[in-house]
């Protein structure tokens, strides 16, 4: 029988994962600007990736109700994430002021594997919103499938794994659109508007607690 328990957890982590990762956001709008610039494309997917399953098996395996005692912890995470976020907003904002060293092929000069995987974990991992969606509700959700909960999880981290892959490796079908600066101008400027919004968004988490 198609439709099992088991099956049936799978789908709905899927569902649920993609509903959740495929949102404009501080992590997927790297990824999208590294596959555009073909830049470690690769390193990045899988570090996004691995980060989403290991948070979703952390969830799963109770991280989350501990995270949610953990109050204190809130505006430390929040005001960190979103002073790395304007940070990022502000050199998306430089980018996108100067023009000229925004290049057709390059988009200006290529950072190292080291400097990326770092700022790919720091996009990730500062980020409060992603232990919002993975370990505390991904987690929550998990836990209402029993012994299938883990079916569950394995549905939402392919959800992860498939649309990282995605994004990554197919945004260098809009390189033909990319060519002109003035589309980079744009995509950075994007990013600098969403940037910033999420370090405000995340900067009153942090003073409101809520």
């Amino acid at each position: 029988m198609l439709q099992t328990p088991a099956l049936l957890a799978a789908t709905s982590g899927l569902a649920l994962g993609l509903g959740l990762i495929v949102a404009i956001g501080a992590q997927n709008a790297f990824v999208l600007r590294q596959g555009l610039r073909l830049e470690h494309v690769a390193a990045v997917v899988a570090v996004c990736a691995a980060s989403d399953l290991a948070l979703i098996a952390a969830g799963v395996l109770g991280a989350g109700s501990v995270l949610a005692r953990a109050s204190w912890l809130v505006p430390v995470v929040c005001f960190a994430g979103a002073a790395f976020l304007l940070g990022y907003g502000v050199l998306a904002a430089r980018r996108a002021l100067r023009p000229g060293a925004l290049l057709p092929d390059a988009a200006g000069a290529r950072a190292g594997l080291a400097v990326t995987v770092t700022t790919c974990l720091a996009l990730t991992w500062l980020n409060p919103h992603v232990y919002l969606d993975t370990v505390v509700l991904l987690g929550s959700m998990a836990s209402t499938y029993g012994r299938h909960r883990w079916q569950f999880a394995a549905g939402a981290g392919l959800g992860s794994v498939v649309w990282f892959t995605g994004l990554g490796f197919g945004a260098r079908l809009l390189r033909p659109v990319f060519a002109r600066p003035a589309a980079w101008r744009v995509l950075d400027g994007a990013i600098a508007v969403v940037m910033s919004a999420l370090a405000v968004s995340l900067a009153v988490r942090g003073i409101t607690g809520s």
